[in-house]
């Protein structure tokens, strides 16, 4: 069992450090698998000779670009504002143009009847005006003012071509080496290597050239001898087959491999790293090598493309295989290296290229390491051990020791923070053991910090606990909960330079010891240049350094030297990069300026001399426009303010910022004025697009922010959308001109309606005063009419009147008669009053007086009468008159001076005359005509 445990947890775990790498593999640059060669731009583009063509990288999206011929891209070399490539029967230079994308110009075309068949380009250099492109046979030198092209021949074969310091040199397959003097090939060396071997670097020194062979190391070349350069990384080099090498601006090496990855040398030549697929490469042979402008290492491999970057301050290992498991602690202790996983307790010698060993006895969780007293404390899920020359021994079985806290007036004493409370364990005869555990305090006691006589406590959930105990740390004596403050996961309570801090995601108070109460004003308000409190999670490492946790940053807080400020120096690695188990954060000192922070596949670590923060530029890099439904295409990058149709109003805008550090993420602010004023929240997307933007002028702006700095300049780029020929100057001016008339045709309506209107309001007044004169006239007439029928009361009074005289004159008349003719006295003289008597019986005047006020009274009805019944005699229309006043025939009979029984005959000879039936009644008929 013994032998089985030692086997099982002293298994060798891979310990190597080892830089960043950033993978991109064929699906993610759209190309084929292999990788030929790599340059960069001055803007610092990175272009990749591949198997199905040109690669454009701007940092944020990659492009490619077919080779003209479908065939291979061989070799790359960016000069100034040229891509010089080469490939099969073909070489040239692509250039940018003014839509933002390559176009390519054939240089061998003007040539073409002069290669080689089959002929292939392996290298580009340049010198001055020449550039120089290789293939397996010949030297094509190209001249970039006169556009003339020279060749140098060789017999057999050229296995490489370099640039060194402006000499270029190349290497001849039997002759030796060759350097090119005023265009013609001139012999150094008749260094030749055995086998198949060849050269694949030369790189300068003092005296002379540094030549690194693909199997047998390095040659150097010194005042005309050739001699081995014997180097640490003889026997790594003799057991690998170097493709491709360079050597770096600070005069290390990297060297690629088939098969083996790199080989990462010092300047003196001591292996510093080797890299293979299983130490992070996406392929484990290398094609081509370059060192781009920020010291990044470029692999062009036989499947993918990977960055490394070998300058980063962060160097990584990580426990793919997951033997070692989540880093939860780690210590140095006597030279070793200690890591506290979720596995155990394992260590190597600090700085030591070896492998991870187990401590046996330690698998479980591991919590948490301190050193104290010469002596190396593990608090582990099943208790408390004791290491010792990488042994462990159990000094108290308590469950879960979470952290140790020394006690002052106490050296022999520890107090301890576990699953279910505090414990005690205690120094005696030389020996460390567990004293008692601590009574009044059940809870989980994860952090903890001894200040003043009392013991802060924090549990994520119940809250902040401020306790007293007795002097003996026997038992809790009294419990302050604090209730005002607010807990939550990944709080914690740690001491900074005399302070009580707590601490959370939402911010950091600092316990005020008169109030006895947490204040916002804390330690983070005094940080120098600090914008905002959110610094994320305050822990303490070893040397007693204060860092921040927050999602975009880590901080190192620490003491400005010229003042009494604080000052933070922020490493943007964001949590997602980073790693680390959320809510276990851990850091710990190594030595000198390094830092190792666990995470959950193994640690980092952080060297903060090594912490640089430089400068970008955000770059735009293509803008593109469309028609609703239809495909974007490019706009010119260099016209000023172009006018785009109305229609052609969807763009989209690319930009980028050519950073290739795997941990410094760049997000992208932008904001369109015209549109909306405001800059829109921060966002990793390296693209915009904006749809059916109404006509009018635009200013689009974006900024970046590459970790927490933000780009020196902002990208701008001005455009119109035209207005639509229906808002044209043309169609304003016509729509202006018809308004007019429309508005004069509308005046002239209204006025016309208006007129109408008077019109019809003057006739209805018109009307209304005619009504009113009518109504007026009514009255008048109403009034006259009343006056005539007062007349004609009138009338009828005096004619009744008249009537009334006539027949009492008659019947005074008749009766003097009557008693005259009894008379017998002078018949002579009675005759002669007989007669007067009869004269003004008969008097026609009294008629005529009659008819006339008959007439005024009733003056159509005789007129009436007559034209009714012509045959009427005046008699009769007397007798009708009389009839029409409706009198009687006693009062008829005295006005016609006859008898009673004469009107009756009268009556009835005048029915005869109207024709009237004899259920007609006479008086009725007259009084109806």
């Amino acid at each position: 069992m013994f032998l089985f445990f030692l086997v099982l947890f002293s298994a060798l775990i891979s310990a190597q450090e080892l830089p960043p790498i950033e993978k991109y593999l064929p699906e993610t640059y759209g190309g084929g698998t292999q990788n030929w060669s790599v340059s960069q731009s001055d803007n610092k583009y990175i272009y990749v000779g591949n198997n199905n063509g040109l690669l454009e990288f701007n940092g944020s999206s990659w492009t490619l670009y077919p080779t003209p011929n479908e065939t291979v891209m061989r070799s790359v070399n960016v000069i100034n504002d040229r891509i010089y490539t080469g490939f099969y029967m073909n070489f040239g230079y692509w250039k940018k143009n003014n839509f933002g994308g390559l176009e390519y110009t054939s240089l061998s075309d003007a040539i073409k009847e002069r290669l080689i068949e089959d002929e292939q380009f392996w290298n580009i250099v340049n010198q001055e005006n020449w550039v120089l492109f290789q293939s397996l046979n010949r030297i094509y030198l190209y001249n970039s003012d006169n556009e003339e092209i020279s060749i140098i021949e060789s017999e057999v074969g050229i296995l490489n071509l370099f640039n060194v310091n402006g000499v270029i040199y190349y290497q001849d397959t039997t002759q030796g080496i060759f350097k090119i003097e005023k265009g013609k090939p001139k012999l150094i060396t008749d260094f030749s290597i055995s086998g198949n071997d060849k050269v694949v670097n030369i790189s300068d020194t003092p005296d002379g050239i540094l030549m690194l062979t693909s199997t047998n190391g390095f040659y150097k070349y010194s005042y005309g001898s050739i001699s081995k350069w014997n180097i640490p990384a003889y026997e790594v080099l003799k057991n690998s087959k170097v493709y491709s090498g360079t050597r770096l601006k600070d005069k290390s090496f990297v060297l690629g491999t088939i098969s083996k990855g790199i080989i990462y040398l010092s300047s003196t030549g001591e292996v510093i790293h080797q890299i293979n697929q299983t130490k992070g490469l996406s392929n484990n042979t290398v094609l081509s090598l370059f060192e781009d402008s920020d010291e990044n290492i470029w692999l062009g491999l036989d499947n993918g493309i990977n960055c490394v970057n070998i300058k980063s301050p962060i160097r990584r290992f990580n426990d793919d295989k997951g033997e070692i498991g989540t880093v939860y602690t780690s210590v140095v202790f006597e030279d070793f290296l200690y890591l506290g996983t979720n596995q155990g307790l394992f260590y190597k010698k600090l700085g030591a290229d070896e492998q991870f060993k187990f401590v046996e006895g330690t698998n479980g969780q591991v919590w948490c390491l301190f050193v104290y007293d010469n002596a190396l404390f593990c608090g582990h899920d099943s208790g408390t051990y004791l290491i010792n020359n990488n042994t462990s021994t159990l000094i108290s079985s308590m469950a879960g020791a979470w952290n140790f806290k020394t006690i002052s007036g106490h050296q022999d004493w520890l107090l301890q923070g576990m699953y279910n409370g505090l414990s005690l364990l205690e120094k005696k005869n030389n020996s460390w053991s567990f004293k008692h555990k601590i009574k009044g305090f059940d809870y989980s006691a994860r952090f903890v910090e001894i200040h003043d006589k009392e013991v802060w406590i924090n549990h994520e959930y119940k809250g902040l606990f401020r306790v007293k105990m007795d002097e003996q740390f026997s038992k809790i004596l009294n419990i302050n909960k604090d209730t005002l403050i607010e807990r939550g996961k990944n709080s914690n309570v740690i001491k900074y330079k005399g302070d009580i801090l707590y601490a959370h995601e939402q911010g950091v108070f600092t316990f005020d010891k008169h109030i006895k109460t947490f204040e916002k004003e804390n330690i983070v308000s005094q940080i120098s240049g600090s914008e905002n409190d959110n610094t994320g999670k305050l822990i303490k490492d070893n040397a007693q350094g204060l860092w921040s946790f927050s999602q975009d940053n880590i901080g190192y807080i620490s003491q400005s030297q010229f003042s009494d400020d604080l000052r933070i120096t922020e490493i943007p690695i964001p949590r997602s990069l980073r790693k680390e188990m959320y809510g276990f954060e851990n850091i710990t000192h190594i030595n000198n300026d390094k830092y190792l922070l666990g995470t959950t596949n193994g640690y980092m670590i952080l060297d903060l001399s090594k912490i640089n923060f430089k400068e970008h530029r955000i770059l735009l890099d293509k803008v593109s426009v469309k028609y609703k439904g239809e495909e974007f295409s490019d706009v010119s990058l260099l016209e000023q303010q172009p006018v785009f149709k109305s229609n052609l109003n969807t763009i989209s805008f690319a930009y980028a910022i050519p950073e290739y550090d795997k941990y410094l993420i760049s997000k992208f602010q932008y904001k369109l004025d015209g549109f909306y004023e405001d800059w829109n929240n921060w966002t990793t997307n390296s693209s915009v697009i904006f749809e059916n933007l109404p006509f009018g002028s635009y200013t689009f702006m974006v900024r970046a922010k590459t970790g927490n700095e933000l780009t020196v300049n902002v990208a701008e780029y001005k455009f119109i959308i035209d207005r639509p020929w229906y808002f044209s100057t043309s169609a304003i001016v016509i729509y202006s001109l018809l308004l007019i008339i429309m508005l004069l045709l509308m005046h002239r309506a209204y006025k016309h309606y208006y007129t109408k209107q008077k019109q019809k309001l003057v006739e209805e007044n018109k009307k209304q005063l005619e009504l009113k004169e009518l109504e007026s006239e009514g009255e008048i007439m109403k009034l006259n009419n009343e006056k005539l029928i007062q007349d004609i009361e009138s009338k009828n009074r005096e004619l009744a009147s008249s009537t009334m005289s006539i027949i009492k004159k008659n019947e005074i008349l008749n009766t003097i008669k009557k008693e005259l003719q009894k008379s017998e006295t002078g018949n002579g003289g009675l005759k002669n009053v007989e007669r007067i008597i009869d004269r003004n019986l008969n008097n026609k005047d009294d008629w005529k007086h009659f008819e006339e006020a008959f007439n005024n009274v009733d003056k159509d009805f005789l007129k009436k009468l007559k034209a009714k019944h012509k045959d009427l005699t005046p008699h009769d229309l007397r007798f009708c008159t009389y009839l029409r006043l409706n009198l009687s025939s006693k009062e008829i009979a005295p006005l016609l001076n006859i008898s009673v029984r004469s009107v009756e005959i009268k009556r009835y000879r005048l029915r005869k005359k109207l024709h009237l039936q004899h259920e007609e009644s006479l008086v009725n008929y007259i009084l109806e005509i």
